[in-house]
């Protein structure tokens, strides 16, 4: 005690070390607290197994620096606090609703992305002050955010994309004052952007992209002088773009595409000096483009087209000489083309097509010697095409068609060995094709049609073994046909017609065994088709017509089950028509006119897809065949034959028929009577028959002419015009007694119409008072009636029964949610069905004759459209019902996933594929489904695959215009859209590549997609690498099956929609 007196320095070591136990102590009493908080949140995580990287997440370890240095994705501060938290991408299935918010005081960093998080983002994440990185991207996190995020104002990075968050962005986030990035993009936040964005100065990067902001960019965005990239890009923005946008001097990248801007681009543009990409396509901008978009010498792309842009392209452009990308088409441009843009020797991609360019192509255009993709068609240009252009040695697509250009095709414009795409039609070429044409190997896609080009085929092109699809239809190329062609393994489409080819046909066609379409029409072959031809069984169009073919057609015809088109008319074919033709059940165009056949099949209620046929001009006897179940047939033409008999009544089933033509033949007897309902008819012609009677009271014989009526003798009509002798009005004696009479006639038709009247009302007087009594509290569906017609397959069905079945449409019926409404499952009497019920702002646009063609599609992978039910309360579709479920449900749970073995899957695939077959190139007008998903294939009990909501886009009158709004679900989406917004077949393949490798993948293929889509051949991964590991390995033959789907996908992601393989061609290689 006495030492301790005399040596103060002894008593604070001692306090000292006392204090320093203490915090040690207390500290490792709080990383305890912090680590058993995170063990309380985990054990609410739904899906979690002992091989999760989470399994280190364990507390039976007393050494506190346990937690820092063994749990996954956890790190701490040097005193052992937990500072960091890393869980990106490992499938956790939870909410934050327990996250332990107050027990992380360090807490900094949260990474939480990629996984399944889902509910809303509760306001006590406020709590955790220290936060500067926020990541819960890639969730499924619902609500909005909460207004307290503004308290974190230490944090640096907030990323929540990839969400489903929904309402305003809160106006306290221009309290972050210490924000650098901000992601919001793939979300449904909707309103205006708040101008309290412009308080955020050290922002960097502002990404709120594919969401439904609206309303005007805030001028304040000109106050955060630190930008360096802004997407704002896919959202319905309105009104001009702030002169203050100006003000960003640091702006690299600036992304306002797809939206609903308007005005002119201001000048004001040309002080960011910085700006490397500069992308406002797909919006309503007008007037000229600033001069000073030249003072712009570090950018690399513009992307201006879709909009409203006019005057002439300033010549200003040509001083961006680091330009690389220029994309100018589909605006109103005018005046020529600029020398100044030979300057760009670094552009490689220059899109001037479709606007209203005129006068000469510059001949300083051949200085672009980068040049890969040259696009100028849909002009008014003129003159020849500058020789300089064989300075292009690395082009890879040229596109001058829809011009007025003459002249020879210079030899220099296939110079390039890279070649893949040449566009040349409509325009006014002369000449001989260049003999180079396809000296590099690579040309794929070839049009030439309707030019004045001549001569032979120069061989490279009959050598041309990467053709895909080529057109040479109205020239004057001449040679033998049979020589002037070669085998093409890829070819999928050609078009020989109207030029002057002769001979015979080859039958080395077959050996081109991807060969879809087949045209050869007038020209000069003879000969007779080859039986080779037979055997090409994918061949869906085949056109031989107006030719001088001989010989009879065979049985084998009946291999072409695939074939849509066939016409044959115009030759000197003969004999009978083969019984075999019957089996073309997928016909839908069929022309054997002008020929000599002479018998007739006695039916041909086979081709329920016909919608053209015509069998005039041959020698066809005997009587008309059966057509009763061609229920789409629009035009039917049997004139010029010596077929007799009466006409059967039975064709006034035929409710599609627009144009009948039964003229010039031995028909006789009366007309049938039937033939007045027939609400669809709009001519007729049965001139130069033996036809007796009166003419059916129905318009299309009410307006016929009189020589579609002559040759009849015993016709007759009270049409003056149509020049038939009188029909007789009553009996001889109706005149005699015809005054007398008279008034008796009017009394009793008034006083019968007033007892029926009187009956009515008392019906319609009990009716109300027993639906008054039977409908209680739901009057208020009766203001518009309670019934309402559905084409459906069981007649009507009531508007209340859906209502009733569905409690009014209560949210435990709900089983699905789409961009259209929500789906409810509904018990109907004999029936389970999905009902659509579609938002009230849709209520206006349903194309009633749209769903009418649309009830009628019928695929057996394609989920079945009943019809539709409009009321004023409520519009919506009926659908059949579905039993499992989307195939991304049972994707996502693994026990549903075992369920789906490799076979499944494989039929999965091929089902998708066929269906997109069908309505790409089977149908009349092709239907593009543009949001192909996991979650629009619905499957059966049988785990039959069937695609939903086809045609919904058609069906509520989505034009070019507004597609940009329903594009498509994120990661399915094809790379073109994000430039062009042109949707076509195409976008559906790119869609089905991501599908497929997500079947095989058991999840969608996330960033595989952008990597298979860059990598060369060699670099394919193995199907083991990103097959579903929860299978098992799959024998040879189911191996050998889903390589080969692999590989389709594949070249389904190609970035060029040109290089995609065709849906039919997808089909059929697998069938």
């Amino acid at each position: 005690m006495a030492f301790a007196e005399k040596n103060p320095s002894y008593n604070l070591r001692f306090l000292l070390i006392i204090c320093i136990v203490l915090s040690c102590s207390i500290a490792a009493s709080a990383t305890i607290a912090e680590a058993n908080a995170l063990l309380k949140w985990k054990s609410t995580f739904k899906n979690q197994r002992p091989s999760s990287k989470l399994s280190s997440w364990v507390n039976g370890n007393t050494n506190t620096s346990f937690f820092c240095t063994n749990w996954y994705g956890v790190s701490c501060n040097s005193r052992g606090s937990i500072e960091k938290l890393n869980l990106t991408d490992n499938a956790i299935e939870g909410t934050f609703q327990d996250f332990p918010f107050s027990s992380l005081p360090n807490l900094a960093y949260i990474d939480l992305s990629m996984n399944s998080f889902s509910g809303s983002i509760p306001p006590q994440f406020r709590n955790i002050s220290k936060l500067i990185y926020f990541n819960l991207s890639t969730n499924y996190l619902t609500g909005s955010i909460p207004f307290e995020i503004g308290l974190l104002t230490s944090v640096q990075d907030i990323d929540l994309s990839n969400n489903s968050l929904s309402g305003p962005i809160p106006s306290s986030i221009g309290n972050l004052n210490n924000l650098v990035k901000l992601h919001l993009f793939s979300n449904s936040f909707s309103g205006p952007l708040p101008s309290e964005i412009g308080n955020l100065p050290n922002l960097v990067v502002l990404g709120l992209s594919r969401n439904n902001l609206s309303k005007s960019i805030p001028s304040s965005i000109g106050n955060l002088t630190n930008l360096v990239k802004v997407y704002l890009h896919t959202n319905s923005f309105s009104g001009p773009l702030p002169f203050e946008i100006g003000n960003l001097p640091n702006l690299v990248k600036l992304d306002l595409s797809t939206n609903n801007l308007t005005g002119p681009i201001p000048s004001s543009i040309g002080n960011l000096t910085n700006l490397v990409k500069l992308h406002l396509f797909s919006n309503s901008f007008s007037g000229t483009l600033p001069y000073e978009i030249g003072n712009l010498p570090k950018l690399v792309e513009i992307g201006l087209y879709r909009n409203n842009l006019s005057g002439p392209i300033p010549s200003s452009i040509g001083n961006l000489t680091n330009l690389v990308k220029l994309y100018l088409y589909t605006n109103s441009f005018s005046g020529s083309i600029p020398s100044s843009l030979g300057n760009l020797k670094n552009l490689t991609g220059l899109y001037l097509d479709m606007n209203y360019l005129s006068g000469f192509i510059p001949v300083e255009l051949g200085n672009m010697e980068s040049m890969i993709q040259l696009a100028i068609s849909q002009n008014n240009l003129i003159g020849y095409v500058p020789n300089s252009f064989g300075n292009f040695t690395n082009l890879e697509l040229l596109c001058l068609s829809d011009n007025h250009l003459s002249g020879l095709i210079p030899l220099g414009v296939s110079n390039s060995s890279k070649l893949t795409i040449l566009q040349l039609g409509r325009n006014n070429f002369t000449g001989f094709l260049p003999g180079n044409i396809c000296e590099g190997g690579k040309l794929q896609y070839l049009s030439l049609d309707d030019n004045h080009l001549e001569g032979p085929i120069p061989k490279s092109l009959k050598n041309c073994q990467s053709l895909i699809r080529a057109r040479f239809i109205g020239n004057i190329f001449i040679g033998d046909i049979s020589e002037a062609f070669g085998v093409y393994p890829h070819l999928d489409f050609i078009d020989l017609s109207h030029n002057k080819f002769h001979g015979e046909i080859s039958g080395n066609w077959e050996k081109s065994r991807k060969l879809g379409a087949l045209i050869m029409s007038n020209n000069n072959i003879t000969g007779v088709i080859p039986p080779e031809t037979w055997n090409m069984t994918q061949l869906v169009e085949l056109d031989l017509s107006t030719n001088n073919l001989i010989g009879e057609l065979p049985e084998s015809i009946g291999k072409l089950t695939g074939l849509s088109k066939l016409l044959l008319n115009g030759n000197q074919l003969s004999g009978r028509v083969p019984a075999r033709l019957s089996v073309l059940t997928m016909l839908e165009y069929l022309d054997l006119s002008s020929n000599n056949f002479s018998q007739i099949p006695q039916t041909f209620d086979s081709f329920l897809k016909l919608h053209d046929m015509n069998l005039s001009r041959n020698m066809f006897n005997g009587c008309i065949p059966r057509l009763t179940k061609l229920t789409q047939l629009n035009h039917l033409d049997l004139s010029y034959n010596q077929l007799d008999g009466e006409i059967p009544s039975q064709l006034s089933s035929l409710q599609s028929l627009n144009k009948l033509d039964l003229s010039h033949n031995n028909l006789s007897g009366i007309i049938p009577t039937s033939f007045q309902g027939m609400k669809g008819l709009t001519y007729i012609d049965i001139s130069n028959n033996k036809l007796e009677g009166l003419l059916p009271e129905n318009p299309a014989f009410e307006n016929a002419t009189a020589d579609s009526l002559e040759g009849n003798i015993g016709l007759c009509s009270n049409i003056p015009r149509q020049r038939l002798k009188s029909c007789p009005i009553t009996s001889p004696g109706f005149k005699k007694k015809k005054n007398g009479n008279l008034i008796v006639w009017i009394l009793v038709s008034i006083l019968g119409a007033l007892v029926i009247l009187s009956i009515c009302a008392g019906i319609f007087t009990y009716y109300l008072r027993k639906r008054k009594k039977h409908i209680g509290n739901n009057n208020s569906y009766a203001d518009s009636g309670q019934t309402l017609s559905i084409f459906c397959y069981d007649g009507k069905v009531k508007y209340q029964d859906i209502i009733q079945s569905t409690n009014e449409f209560d949210p435990k019926y709900v089983i699905g949610i789409g961009g259209y409404g929500k789906v409810y499952k509904a018990n109907l009497p004999g029936a389970t069905v999905a009902v659509k019920k579609l938002h009230q702002t849709m209520n206006e646009e349903i194309s009633k004759p749209v769903v009418k063609a649309l009830t009628e599609i019928r695929h057996r992978n394609v989920v079945k459209l009943f019809g539709f039910c409009s009321h004023r309360r409520h519009t919506f579709l009926i659908y059949e019902y579905m039993e499992k479920g989307s195939l991304n449900k049972l994707l996502a749970d693994d026990k549903e996933a075992k369920q789906l073995n490799w076979t499944k899957r494989i039929s999965i695939i091929k089902g998708v594929a066929n269906a997109l077959s069908y309505m790409h190139h089977d149908r009349t007008t092709p239907i593009v489904h543009r949001d192909i998903s996991s979650g629009n294939i619905l499957l059966d009990n049988d785990y039959k695959a069937k695609i939903s909501d086809f045609g919904t886009a058609k069906l509520l009158k989505m034009d070019s215009s507004n597609w940009s709004a329903v594009a498509g679900t994120y990661g399915y989406v094809a790379p073109e859209l994000a430039y062009a917004m042109k949707v076509t077949e195409k976008c559906d393949v790119y869609s089905f590549g991501v599908l497929t490798l997500e079947v095989i993948k058991g999840k969608h293929p996330g960033d595989l997609v952008s990597a298979l889509s860059s990598s060369s051949p060699g670099e394919t991964p193995s199907l083991r690498s990103i097959s579903d590991e929860r299978l098992g390995e799959p024998e040879a033959e189911i191996r050998e099956k889903l390589v080969k789907m692999m590989e389709v996908a594949l070249s389904c992601l190609q970035a060029d929609p040109m290089s995609r393989a065709t849906m039919l061609s997808i089909s059929t290689a697998f069938t």
